[in-house]
């Protein structure tokens, strides 16, 4: 019997621990997963899930119909506030559209210094609550990248002066990405970048703020949508959180279609700012 005992301890000591680490594996796995997608949550540039509110045009979308629909998208008076894209971009006053004539996405001259930099923009910004800015430097016929900074509290008394810092440190976290990204790439894409991470960090500072996502009623929104730098405002659905929406604002050269920038443009080989 001692002996039947002792058998059957071997045998158990010589099973396979295969099975038992394949489930410890499959067990690790499923956890990065949910993981990764609550990180995804509050990443503004990415959908924080597949159902997540688009606050932009959809590709190919026509611009000029896009435009058109936004204002049936405010939420009605009285309602709570509402996540909101307010793209920046107007074409200036006296510049109808593209340039008769030129390439498809040329724009009249000057029609970049259209956006504002980030004293304008946290200026123009009352009455609603900012969160995100979407940052790009203006080049013309180069696409360049679109940088989605979160605008981090700060501790100041005057509102003016806060908002003023919150854009601040915004840009300069939009800086060092650029400037990563010039370290790290070769070619074409690394002298983009490298201009983008100048013209971030000139004095004074670049006109680069494409769009910010803010929070707010319908009155504060009716307000933001009427004024002349103010291209678009894009409303949520009542009850979107400000982590279910995905960002993809109009791009300046995109006066007709929603579709890719001309990318055949030459980057300076000074690196300044261009606003």
């Amino acid at each position: 019997m001692a002996e039947l005992d002792t058998d059957s301890t071997e045998r158990a000591s010589r099973r396979p621990l295969w099975p038992a680490l394949l489930c410890a594996l499959l067990v690790l796995l499923a956890v990065a997963w949910v993981a990764g997608r609550q990180s995804l949550q509050g990443a503004p540039d990415q959908p924080a899930s597949l159902d997540a509110v688009r606050l932009g045009p959809d590709p190919g979308e026509p611009v000029a119909g896009y435009l058109a629909g936004l204002p049936a998208r405010l939420p009605p008076a009285g309602a709570p506030a509402v996540p909101a894209l307010v793209q920046f971009g107007a074409l200036p006053s006296g510049a109808a559209g593209a340039v008769p004539g030129g390439p498809a996405g040329a724009l009249p001259d000057g029609a970049a210094a259209a956006l504002p930099d980030g004293a304008a923009a946290s200026r123009l910004l009352t009455g609603v609550t900012s969160a995100t800015a979407v940052f790009r430097v203006p080049l013309p016929r180069v696409q360049t990248a679109l940088r989605f900074q979160p605008l981090p509290p700060v501790d100041a008394v005057d509102p003016v002066a806060a908002a003023l810092r919150r854009f601040t440190l915004a840009q300069r976290a939009a800086q060092r990405d650029a400037s990563a990204q010039a370290s790290r790439l070769t070619g074409r894409p690394a002298s983009v970048a490298g201009y983008e991470a100048a013209a971030l960090a000139a004095e004074p500072p670049c006109r680069c703020v494409l769009a910010v996502l803010v929070t707010g009623d319908r009155a504060g929104l009716t307000r933001l949508a009427g004024l002349p730098e103010v291209r678009a405002v894009d409303a949520a659905p009542e009850g979107t959180p400000v982590t279910g929406v995905a960002l993809a604002p109009l791009l300046p050269e995109q006066t007709e279609v929603a579709g890719p920038a001309p990318d055949d443009g030459p980057v300076p080989a000074a690196l300044g700012s261009p606003g």
